[in-house]
């Protein structure tokens, strides 16, 4: 029999070695899913519990007014006319929604110290009936705050960070962020700050023979198209975030410039707060980070209408680390809600014990494999019918790290529970198999294999549906760690029932038979 003769007779061996090489590809060539970290040479991303770092596990903070009759005014009228009525809140701390029927609006206010009973009064005071009122946000927010914290890792190049809700029954769904590596109050300040950023107008006008000074918004986040890396400015000690404005909203920000006196034909000096020419601030969560004026040239482009043409703008801040903020603020945009930290809990690793975690999980799987040997060897007394048992459940295994590396899904207990779980029901499979085979008498033919096999493979595949029944729930509901262990339990049984299954069957076919 040739060469491509045997391949094609034992196709299912072939692509059990296929998916082997392509997991090693995977785990350990640059360019698939992410690159080895220092001490990591492979492509594997560790959880908290590997690698160290800090977890935040908490419900968002707010309250939320559903079935409110506001149907005919805007969200933002809405916003501002019950911000009017809580002291402390501010028209973004006011979410309003439309709901799919009439009278089915939500009203959310996001803002710390504001109870059920406070909003109640509130939107009584504020002339909108609503039907109940509950501690909590909507799912749009949770979902919102989710996707701009994971966005806020990712500009912020904490690598390997995860943020996921978990539902616990009888209690609020709370939110969770994982930072492998991160330190607890970088993780804090992360989850505590809004993020928020305005670029704000401030000038000196009179007001019955005294001064004061206005401030008046410019542009947000919202209105931005592109926004820059923190860098060192060229001509002083400062550093300089580009920015690029919406095309659509060019006109309304230059003459926004213009109104507040912030652009002139001359160059500016702010002297904030103190200032006799308009100042422009960068502000962030209610805290200036910087002010400063505005040069001639750019003045006058606004004045004389040239810059909405290209609508580009340079923002000064202070020190390095608040403009990398205020960089990945306006790319990832503001937090919804923040989290309750105080409702929720705090949990640290630290990277030494992360590695003793690793050693541990490395010797608990090898445990496995050897006790799992030790049965198989007993059962059967034959290396040859045990030894491709234990190499095909551990090529599972493997192919597991291949989509874990590629999909960058940390890996961490949950998940190291499940390559000892597949490990096990990998093996239990294949004696299976072995037992439905040879334990008829002797296999004389293909045909009297392959009848054998199937009766088998029968009893594998109700055991593997059964298995992905049960753990279905648990990798679709946001229950925490559970969730790793559920979906790579999951995978391994596709894998083995589509391939190592299959292939152990060829094997064993061909140590049985001489076809």
């Amino acid at each position: 029999m040739s060469l491509l003769d045997r391949v094609r007779d034992n196709w299912r061996v072939a692509l059990l070695i296929v998916l082997v090489a392509v997991s090693t590809a995977f785990l350990f060539a640059p360019g698939f899913g992410g690159s080895g970290s220092e001490g990591n040479p492979t492509n594997l991303q560790y959880g908290l519990e590997l690698d160290g770092g800090t977890e935040v596990r908490a419900p968002l903070v707010g309250v939320t007014a559903e079935g409110v009759a506001f149907d005919n005014e805007s969200r933002s009228d809405v916003a501002t006319a019950v911000a009017a009525e809580l002291d402390g809140a501010e028209p973004r701390d006011v979410i309003a929604r439309f709901g799919e029927q009439p009278g089915q609006s939500t009203v959310e206010v996001t803002t710390e110290g504001v109870s059920p009973d406070r909003l109640g009064t509130a939107l009584d005071a504020a002339g909108y009936e609503y039907e109940s009122v509950r501690q909590g946000v909507t799912d749009d927010t949770r979902s919102q705050t989710v996707e701009v914290l994971r966005s806020k890792i990712n500009e912020g190049g904490l690598s390997g960070g995860s943020v996921t809700t978990i539902d616990l029954p009888g209690s609020r769904p709370f939110v969770s962020v994982q930072v492998p590596g991160g330190d607890r109050n970088e993780v804090l300040d992360l989850v505590n700050s809004r993020g928020a950023v305005r670029i704000v107008g401030y000038y000196p006008t009179q007001e019955n023979g005294t001064r004061t000074y206005v401030n008046e918004t410019i542009f947000t986040d919202e209105e931005l198209r592109r926004v820059g890396n923190a860098r060192e400015a060229r001509d002083s000690d400062q550093f300089i975030v580009e920015v690029r404005i919406q095309p659509d909203a060019a006109q309304r920000v230059q003459q926004t410039f213009v109104d507040t006196g912030v652009a002139q034909q001359r160059a500016t000096r702010c002297t904030y707060p103190q200032t006799e020419d308009p100042c422009l601030l960068v502000v962030r969560d209610g805290r200036v980070v910087n002010s400063f004026g505005m040069a001639g040239d750019l003045g006058r482009s606004m004045v004389n209408g040239e810059w909405q043409k290209n609508p580009v703008f340079v923002l000064q801040v202070n020190t390095l680390g608040e403009a990398q903020q205020v960089s990945v603020d306006l790319r990832a945009g503001s937090l919804p809600a923040a989290l309750d930290v105080d409702e929720g809990t705090t949990r640290t690793t630290a990277p030494a014990q992360g590695e003793s975690f690793k050693r541990d999980s490395l010797i608990a799987g090898l445990l496995a494999v050897f006790a799992v040997s030790g049965v198989v060897f007993v059962r059967y007394g034959e290396v040859e019918v045990a030894l491709p048992m234990i190499v095909t459940a551990l090529a599972e295994v493997y192919a597991l790290l291949g989509i874990a590396a590629l999909i960058q899904f940390p890996v961490d207990l949950s998940v190291i529970g499940g390559f000892i779980a597949v490990i096990g029901t990998g093996v239990d499979d294949l004696i299976i198999i072995a037992n439905e085979v040879m334990d008829e008498g002797e296999v004389n033919s293909r045909r009297v294999f392959q009848s054998r096999f199937k009766k088998a493979f029968w009893v594998i595949g109700a055991a593997a549906a059964t298995t992905v029944i049960a753990m279905s729930p648990l990798a679709v509901l946001s229950l925490g760690d559970l969730q790793g262990f559920a979906i790579f339990t999951i995978l391994g049984v596709f894998i083995g029932v589509f391939v190592t299954r299959p292939a152990y069957g060829d094997i064993l076919r061909a140590l049985l038979t001489d076809q």
